[in-house]
């Protein structure tokens, strides 16, 4: 299948992903946005990402756009520098999926392209090369901003105490991990670097992994394990016993530190949010795209509204200016995991509880996910066809759960059966991949429903 747009960003197989066709999104992204006449380019650490980048590069420069080379750096980071600058960005990464793909994310000056940007640059594809040779400048002091952004906000003792483990992988925040948390008083342990590139994904975290963190914190004595997706726009935490925090965990008492009031949030986060005081939550479908688009239209109904958006694999975005314990926190519109890493921290050490404790403090919702890999798109389409239009049909799949309460479109399949539990199956939007998410009262339950419909979905699919 040939790259193309998905939940966030393009994607496509490496070795579709050619020099031609990266400068051709290129042309077109320059010519169909706003750039502020100058682009920002950085990358991950998958091994075809440095080739893509120098693609990128040539063909900006081709169209006259001034290039600043960013280097490896997280996609926050990057979008930090670039909309601080007033200008467009170009990240190359296939963020959390396998090393044989790869992508490309569009920034403009504001923040994240549209949906709507997305169909004009497909529009403008197709546009001859340029022979213009602009500037080209190398970035710096880039990933020292986005650490400094966190420290003046939260101060140099608000992680004090605490012993935190860094799961560093291939991340491409694993240096600046490390510092931002040392930065904020925290001892920091570094832990599984990787050569290779792990496909890290946070809404999936595979058995191993789990039983890894637990052997890790018991191991050095550490209080929590922290880490992101490879691009480092989603993070990923553990309490000290190793279990994982969920994003749409994070999501909220992040939002609750910061002392936000409107919510935006994909269909799938846990429902948990609704009772825990806030003014408004508005949900919308997956993908962040989705979630600046109801962040916007919440700032234009008020522009003075405290709104931050997350999503269920933790990305958060934070809308409007902030107060941290120690300084202001200016808003940032693009998903970031460093955020929602610190800012559960340090409310818990604050309140004088570990992590878990502030975690078993929310209403007693829980969530799981997962996914099932090598379905192809065609496939998974006609099933959801199937599941969404035939109600027997439905009814046969979910012949083991009582009966249906509302079934829900917004994106996907997402069916609240009687007594509350939750099944939401939804096709990935960036990979050839089936994911399950589920809701229940306990977290036994959720992935029991996650592993059941998972199983289902492979002896369907597979």
């Amino acid at each position: 299948m040939a790259p193309k747009f998905g939940t966030s960003g393009l994607r496509g197989l490496v070795t579709e992903l050619t020099d031609a066709l990266v400068g051709d999104y290129t042309r077109a992204f320059l010519a169909a946005c706003d750039t502020g006449g100058q682009v920002f380019v950085g990358w991950d650490l998958r091994p075809s990402s440095p080739r893509i980048a120098t693609a990128v590069i040539a063909a900006a420069r081709a169209e006259g756009i001034d290039v600043v080379r960013a280097g490896m750096l997280p996609t926050p980071a990057l979008a930090l520098a670039s909309m601080s600058a007033g200008a467009a960005a170009i990240m190359v990464t296939g963020s959390h999926i396998p090393a044989d793909r790869n992508g490309l994310k569009f920034y403009l000056p504001g923040g994240e392209v549209s949906k709507d940007d997305e169909q004009a640059i497909n529009a403008a594809l197709g546009r001859p090369a340029g022979a213009r040779s602009a500037a080209l400048a190398e970035g710096a002091g880039i990933a020292e901003a986005y650490v400094a952004r966190y420290g003046a906000a939260f101060g140099a003792e608000a992680l004090t105490g605490l012993r935190i483990g860094v799961y560093e992988h291939s991340s491409a925040a694993r240096d600046i991990m490390r510092d931002a948390l040392a930065r904020l008083g925290a001892e920091v342990v570094a832990l599984g670097r990787s050569d290779v590139f792990i496909p890290v994904d946070t809404e999936a975290v595979d058995p191993a992994t789990g039983d890894l963190f637990q052997t890790w914190c018991e191991a050095h004595g550490l209080d929590v394990i922290v880490s992101t997706d490879g691009d480092a726009d989603r993070p990923m935490v553990s309490d000290a016993t190793g279990r994982i925090v969920p994003g749409d965990v994070l999501g909220p008492i992040t939002a609750q530190a910061l002392g936000a009031g409107v919510l935006c949030t994909p269909v799938s986060s846990n429902s948990a949010v609704d009772a825990m005081g806030f003014d408004r939550i508005r949900r919308t479908r997956i993908g962040s795209p989705f979630v600046i688009a109801a962040m916007e239209a919440e700032r234009a109904r008020d522009p003075a509204a405290p709104v931050v958006g997350y999503e269920a694999n933790g990305g958060f975005l934070l809308g409007f200016a902030a107060q941290g314990p120690a300084g202001p926190l200016a808003p940032l519109m693009t998903r970031d995991s460093l955020l929602p890493i610190i800012a559960p921290l340090v409310r818990a050490r604050a309140a004088g509880l570990a992590l878990a404790d502030l975690v078993a403090s929310m209403p007693g919702r829980f969530t799981a996910s997962n996914r099932v890999e090598g379905i192809a798109t065609e496939t998974s389409r006609a099933f959801l066809e199937e599941m969404t239009s035939d109600p027997v049909a439905r009814a046969a799949f979910f012949e083991d759960e009582p009966a249906e309460a509302s079934v829900d479109l917004t994106d996907g399949l997402r069916v609240t059966f009687q007594g509350g539990d939750v099944v939401h199956l939804r096709p990935s939007g960036n990979a050839p991949e089936f994911r399950c998410y589920a809701e229940a009262d306990d977290r036994e339950t959720a992935e029991a429903l996650v592993a059941r419909y998972l199983a289902r979905l492979s002896d369907r699919l597979g």
